[in-house]
């Protein structure tokens, strides 16, 4: 039976499935029964990865839609199939191309993945995806030093003050231990049932989003935002 759903989110190319590959192991060592699954808009390859580990996986592909909101509309389905599976741990990594996109739920246990390296400079983007999360995983701390890495811990926590930094190194797999013990110490949750978002996330459907190709004012339909071209200057001669 499933126990605890675990969301890995983050924008593209952070490092999350190699976080996921150094913490595996450590998770099944424990008696755990991970399946993981990866959801991504095109074409992903991680699967192949993930069972080479001896870790049941799946792929979701959402295509032209956004993956955090076909994540969402997969859970139940994502949920009964690791049951079968006889697994007692889910484990979602999502595409991550939205920072304001937001699928964690109430009942899952929420993750944010980041690199040190951008965090330097701008970790008030990530919106809800940092905000809401229960552990953030800074990776890639080989390309910082220790100063800055206590720099944006620091910011981390102005963000989110509530969630368990785990800096890592996801190529050597260095940090994954400590998340992995945290994770086996989370009480279980046992099933879905009257599960809900924690954010809701971005408002639509536009005509875009429904395959409309023409652009112009006259072709947009649905939600649509448009900028607001106050004047904040004056010129003088």
């Amino acid at each position: 039976m499933i126990q605890k759903m675990i969301f890995f989110s983050g924008s593209s190319a952070v490092g999350k499935t190699s976080v996921l590959c150094g913490l595996l192991p450590g998770l099944l060592k424990e008696g755990l029964k991970p399946m993981v699954c990866k959801i991504d808009c095109i074409h992903s390859d991680d699967e192949k990865r993930f069972k080479a580990l001896g870790v049941p996986a799946v792929t979701g592909l959402s295509g032209d839609i956004c993956p955090d909101h076909f994540l969402v509309s997969n859970l139940p389905e994502l949920w009964s199939h690791a049951d079968r599976q006889g697994c007692d741990l889910l484990i979602i990594e999502t595409a991550g191309l939205c920072h304001r996109c937001s699928p964690a739920t109430t009942k899952a246990v929420a993750g944010c993945v980041l690199d040190c390296p951008a965090s330097c400079r701008a970790p008030g983007q990530l919106g809800p995806m940092l905000a809401n999360a229960d552990f953030i995983v800074p990776t890639k701390t080989d390309m910082v030093s220790q100063a800055e890495l206590e720099i944006i811990c620091w910011n981390l926590k102005s963000l989110n003050p509530t969630a368990r930094i785990f800096p890592t190194d996801g190529l050597e797999g260095y940090g994954t231990e400590l998340l992995g013990s945290w994770i086996c110490s989370l009480p279980a949750i046992e099933t879905y049932e009257n599960d809900r978002l924690r954010h809701t996330m971005p408002a639509g459907v536009c005509s875009y989003c429904v395959g409309e190709q023409r652009v112009g004012t006259a072709f947009q339909q649905g939600v649509v935002g448009k900028i607001d071209f106050k004047e904040k200057f004056s010129w003088s001669i």
